[in-house]
């Protein structure tokens, strides 16, 4: 017994050596700033045996905290005790439905790496069985505080996206477009949600949120869904069909397409008020050490491809992917237009139109930064804002909500979507303070 006692204990040293050594090399050697914007610095790849995984601890606000806004503005709670608050939708008559929603089961998920890295993502906050229903918040006195709350429709399947068209609530589940009765003013469905579109899921199902917007002149939905893998590292791009994409959905005809690709998990889309196009935000890859690959801001071009897996950042080489590129892509590979941190897991996505907050916050996107897990020390955990001029980025991002993480780098809360409410304020999804924020001008 005392034999393998210590032979274990050797074991654990060696592993906390290796883990130790694997941290340390993939540390960051430059700051976020110097891997935003359009010409942001792209390092050689840092590996390890393992990848870093580096988690800020949940621990949520305190009564009477709240994050902290930039000069000029103010944040104040629009509603709290929620579980966990994801996805937005704000209504023409004030009221706001939000999508509280987590990972769906993923019972094809297995292996050592599996199981370490959903143990390490439930101490982020993300392990927590999903609500699986959309609540509709609504601020009748227009103070900036939701008084009541009630549950619009339950029973999805880890929903995210939504969208109204004419008669309809557009819900995106983890593996389906829905679509059921609803109108504006109403505080509770009681119809059956009808499938008007499979989306891939499967007992993986890696990047689960589905979102999807309305094209401005209200006859396409565009459907953004995220890759089965980090790079396709360890199985066949066969399980990737259809995935890592902006898909296109005909209102009229029922059809859909792929109207762009290579794209890894793309989760908010939203039109730029002056050229009215349509833009998303990406999460890129992981592992290849603190200071790459940025995630990023892009112009989604019909018909475009971005690089995943094969290649990232307008056709720089990743060498893990195990099916070869045999079309010889990388001459098609599409640059991102902006550059926003690496690890990031930037998030949401909204355009200025509307938003009443004055200042350097007029014309450009707010951007929910959810955070990092894969960089040392963290980066993201805020929501910024990066200027438009004449319909494209320019210039550094700017803090719009800082403190979500505290002293001890815990995690209060981890921004999610961000919205433009009726009255002009921003409102923020915190999924693992369980609240929507609400940030307006002094």
């Amino acid at each position: 017994m005392k034999r393998i006692f210590f032979v274990l204990l050797a074991l654990v040293i060696v592993a906390c050596g290796v883990l130790y050594y694997s941290s340390h090399n993939q540390r960051a050697r430059l700051d976020v700033a110097a891997v935003e914007g359009t010409n942001p610095k792209i390092t050689d790849p840092q590996t390890g045996l393992f990848p870093l995984f580096h988690i800020a601890k949940p621990v949520g606000w305190k009564a009477g905290e709240t994050p902290t806004a930039a000069a000029g503005l103010k944040v104040q709670p629009f509603a709290t005790g929620l579980d966990h608050p994801r996805w937005l939708l704000p209504l023409a008559n004030g009221d706001v439905l939000v999508a509280e929603t987590n990972a769906p089961p993923k019972p094809g998920e297995k292996g050592i790496r599996s199981w370490i890295e959903h143990t390490l993502m439930g101490r982020a906050g993300a392990g927590s069985a999903s609500p699986n229903r959309i609540t509709l918040l609504r601020d009748a006195d227009g103070d900036g505080i939701a008084e009541t709350r009630t549950v619009l429709i339950s029973g999805l399947t880890s929903p995210f996206g939504m969208q109204i068209v004419g008669p309809d609530l557009y819900i995106a589940d983890a593996d389906a477009l829905l679509k059921v009765p609803f109108t504006v003013g109403q505080t509770k469905i009681d119809a059956k949600p009808v499938k008007v579109l499979d989306l891939p899921g499967g007992p993986i199902n890696h990047h689960w949120t589905k979102n999807v917007t309305l094209s401005p002149d209200g006859t396409k939905l565009y459907i953004s869904i995220g890759s089965n893998s980090n790079v396709a590292e360890n199985h066949s791009m066969k399980l990737e069909q259809g995935r890592a994409s902006i898909w296109e959905y005909d209102l009229k005809t029922g059809e859909h397409r792929i109207y762009a690709y290579g794209i890894r998990n793309p989760v908010g889309m939203a039109w730029e008020p002056e050229t009215k196009t349509l833009w998303t935000v990406v999460n890129e890859r992981d592992a290849l050490g603190s200071d790459i690959v940025p995630d990023y801001l892009a112009e989604v071009q019909f018909g475009g491809f971005y690089g995943w897996p094969w290649y990232y950042w307008g056709g720089i080489e990743d060498s893990r992917p195990k099916d070869p590129d045999d079309n010889n892509l990388q001459d098609t590979v599409i640059k991102p237009d902006y550059a926003l941190g690496p690890h990031t897991a930037s998030l949401g996505l909204s355009f200025a139109e509307g938003a009443k907050l004055g200042g350097a916050f007029t014309n450009g996107a707010f951007i929910g930064q959810h955070g990092s897990w894969n960089r040392k020390p963290f980066s993201g955990y805020k929501v910024i804002f990066v200027p438009f001029v004449k319909g494209h980025p320019k210039g550094l991002p700017i803090d719009v909500l800082t403190g979500f993480l505290d002293k001890d780098e815990h995690a209060r809360g981890r921004p999610v979507g961000v919205v433009i409410d009726r009255t002009g304020g921003l409102l923020v999804a915190d999924d693992v303070g369980n609240a929507v924020w609400r940030v307006s001008a002094k």
